[in-house]
């Protein structure tokens, strides 16, 4: 039972992991940019949380519902006043500038909150469960978590193959050039890939808050597990991801089980052998 509760926890782990790759697989596979603020950004919305609760005395529910669509704005935004501008310079652009901001974010935030760690109080939420048997259960908000990654994906993919906009998105992705030649506005197009990935990052951020402590300088780890889901899923597939993210969770979990000090460990060398052996990924495939 200890090693079915280990895959369970696991699973359920991978949803948040999941749901912190989704808008990192969201920009590669339409923009071809590799976010290396994309962990800082969840940081960062985490802290708006906590600022807005601690000034505004709101419910935390409400302070979710703020925080992702106020991320989406500002996701478009960075698109087209910060990002638009590195892409016709090329890859090696793109990454300095998301560096660049990597580092202005985790300064601001330490300037602005200290190094302390904090956390956002979900009260029962957070902490209670329910039993599947007598030693499994499974967490409220871990199974939450699993759900609005399942969710957002499912968005994310009606929305690009039933929806105009989503079409030209995805012809901006295959071809700018033609694209634009047939109407599409590849500023506008990527100011929404980037608002959806800004968005889905925010609300992993929240979840992960809630979860557990974090600090200004926690955003590179958690861009290291999206990427690694990323990259193990396939690059630009979007339930590529999810199952990048089941896969990191369960063998951490697993590795857990067999010795604490393998939790991360475990992860890690699961992603080596896929670069090794698939590179491509799990299942490789575009953001369609």
């Amino acid at each position: 039972m200890g090693w079915l509760n280990a895959v369970i926890q696991g699973l359920l782990l991978g949803g948040l992991y999941a749901l912190f790759a989704t808008g990192l697989s969201v920009m590669f596979g339409v923009m071809r940019i590799v976010n290396l603020a994309h962990g800082d950004l969840a940081v960062v919305a985490s802290f708006l949380a906590l600022a807005l609760i601690s000034g505004t005395g709101l419910p935390l529910w409400v302070v979710l519902v703020v925080t992702v669509p106020l991320f989406a704005v500002l996701g478009y935004l960075t698109q087209r006043v910060l990002l638009q501008r590195s892409l016709s310079a090329g890859p090696l652009a793109t990454l300095l500038v998301t560096f660049g901001l990597s580092i202005v974010l985790q300064n601001v935030l330490l300037e602005i909150f200290s190094a302390d760690t904090r956390t956002l109080d979900g009260g029962p939420f957070a902490t209670g469960s329910f039993e599947l048997s007598g030693s499994i259960s499974v967490g409220y908000l871990s199974l939450t978590t699993f759900l609005l990654a399942c969710l957002a994906l499912a968005g994310i993919q009606l929305f690009l193959s039933r929806t105009g906009l989503g079409r030209m998105l995805r012809a901006s992705s295959d071809d700018r050039e033609t694209a634009n030649l047939v109407g599409a506005d590849s500023r506008h197009v990527y100011g929404i890939a980037t608002a959806i990935a800004f968005a889905t990052v925010a609300l992993a951020g929240l979840m992960f808050a809630i979860r557990s402590s974090f600090d200004p300088a926690i955003g590179p780890s958690r861009l290291i597990f999206a990427f690694e889901a990323v990259v193990i899923g396939g690059l630009g597939s979007l339930w590529g991801t999810l199952l990048g993210g089941i896969v990191l969770g369960v063998t951490q979990s697993l590795g857990a089980q067999i010795d604490p000090a393998l939790t991360l460990l475990a992860g890690h060398l699961v992603f080596l052998a896929v670069l090794a052996f698939r590179p491509q990924g799990l299942l490789a495939g575009r953001t369609a």
